[in-house]
C-alpha cells in the first residue's frame, strides 16, 4: 500500500457509474457529465447528485426544479468527456455534437435517444444547506426507464459483446474511464 493524496481520496470508493445530467428551463437545454452520484432512499425513490456552483446545469436545475440522470455507455465516452469539459452556457451541446434527444416521459427533459443503459428523471428535493455547502442536489424519481439488452428485471445484466456499447463508464480522472468486462456470480460463505 502507498499513500494517496487526500485530493484523490474519492477516487477510491467512486466506482459508480457516470451519469449525464439533464436540465431544460426557459427555452434551453444542457447535457453535463457527473462523476458523483447515487442512491440515497429506496421508497419513494430518492438520488444525490453533485452538480458544481459554476455550472450552466446548476442554474437550469435551480429555476426548473428538474432534472435528469442518465447513464451512457461506453459507446458515449467521447461524448461524455467533452460534455463534461465544456460549458453549455454559450451553445447548444445538442446541436453542436449532433446528440439526438426525446422528452422525457413525466418531467419532458431532453433524454438522449441512443448510448444510454438508463435514464431518470427527477424532481428536485430542497436541500438549501446541502446545495449551497456541498453542491448535493437530492431527487426524487419520478420515471425511469432501462435499455432491455443490459438491465431487466430490475437487474443489470452481465457484460457481453451484445451489449457492449451500453456498458456502463465509470470515471477514473484525465478523461480515462473504466467499464465492466465480466461479471462474476459471488455466493454467500457458510
Amino acid at each position: 500500500m502507498q499513500p494517496v493524496a487526500l485530493a484523490h481520496a474519492s477516487r477510491l470508493i467512486n466506482h459508480g457509474p457516470t451519469v449525464l445530467v439533464g436540465s431544460a428551463h426557459g427555452g434551453r437545454r444542457n447535457l453535463m457529465a457527473a462523476a458523483w452520484s447515487m442512491p440515497v432512499e429506496f421508497t419513494p425513490p430518492r438520488v444525490v447528485v453533485v452538480i458544481d456552483k459554476s455550472t450552466f446545469t446548476r442554474g437550469l436545475v435551480t429555476a426548473s426544479g428538474h432534472f435528469s440522470l442518465s447513464v451512457p455507455g461506453r459507446a458515449l465516452a467521447d461524448v461524455v468527456c467533452t460534455l463534461g469539459s465544456e460549458s453549455g452556457a454559450e451553445v447548444d451541446k445538442f446541436e453542436r455534437l449532433g446528440l439526438e434527444a426525446e422528452a422525457g416521459p413525466v418531467l419532458g427533459l431532453p433524454l438522449l435517444l441512443r448510448g444510454c443503459a438508463a435514464h431518470l428523471e427527477c424532481r428536485l428535493i430542497e436541500e438549501p444547506h446541502a446545495q449551497a455547502a456541498y453542491d448535493c442536489f437530492f431527487g426524487e424519481v419520478v420515471s425511469a426507464q432501462a435499455d432491455a439488452r443490459i438491465f431487466t428485471g430490475g437487474h443489470w445484466l452481465p457484460p457481453t459483446a451484445a451489449n457492449a456499447d451500453l456498458h456502463t463508464l465509470h470515471h477514473l480522472g484525465a478523461g480515462l474511464f473504466g467499464v465492466a468486462s465480466e461479471a462474476v456470480q459471488a455466493r454467500q460463505l457458510r
